[in-house]
């Protein structure tokens, strides 16, 4: 597949753009804590980066729906003041956004983050500039399945052609909510999916680091 053709380029946010693990993590870990759970390290929490809250918490600590929707305003405690400054930018990726500018191509974010904290830290790490539409979650969790939010951003910009976009992600949710849309993917491998989870959803192509996606872009 040529994705030097690919015109109009949906990424991920979380994992993919920016890497926002800390202050997530930090996040559920105090969330966690409230509900008397004890978080040494919050590396086991690796599986919350990619799919929204609310199925984390009910997958991995059993939280009611009720319980899931306390504990997601107890995380936002937390993320509100301080984990949404707790990130850090992968190597290249401003030099990746800014050559695909360059070259003509339009930029979105497909995230399943809450579109607010999206546009937050992306304003706060001087990316913003780069992308023609920032679309997330969201905050009452109407709106939080990946394909529910590329179907946003398509909606929201009505000139795209699907035949000409591609989509860029770090876990399966990614690829799947790009194929449910009809859109090829590529999964990125320095984010926070293992290749074997996205050969097994399917990816189109892969790429270890931004130099390597940029050599498939341009």
């Amino acid at each position: 597949m040529d994705f030097k053709k690919s015109r109009h380029i949906f990424f991920d946010f979380d994992g993919t753009v920016i890497d926002t693990g800390k202050g997530v993590k930090n996040g559920v870990k105090y969330a966690l804590e409230h509900y008397g759970f004890k978080i040494p390290d919050t590396s086991v929490l690796n599986g919350f980066m990619g799919p929204p809250l609310s199925d984390s918490f009910p997958r991995f600590y059993g939280f009611s729906a009720e319980k899931t929707e306390e504990a997601i305003e107890v995380y936002r405690e937390y993320y509100r003041e301080k984990g949404v400054h707790e990130f850090e930018l992968y190597p290249g990726i401003e030099n990746l956004l800014k050559t695909l500018r360059d070259h003509g191509r339009d930029l979105f974010i497909a995230s399943t983050k809450p579109e607010k904290f999206v546009k937050l830290i992306m304003a706060d790490a001087g990316l913003d500039k780069y992308f023609r539409f920032i679309g997330g979650a969201t905050l009452d969790g109407s709106m939080e399945d990946k394909p529910d939010i590329i179907n946003y951003v398509l909606a929201n910009n009505s000139d795209l052609d699907r035949s000409s976009s591609v989509m860029i992600g770090d876990r399966k949710f990614d690829i799947n909510g790009a194929k449910i849309c009809g859109l090829p993917s590529i999964a990125v491998l320095y984010g926070y999916g293992s290749r074997e989870e996205l050969e097994e959803a399917g990816a189109d192509a892969f790429a270890s680091s931004t130099g390597e996606l940029l050599d498939l872009l341009i």
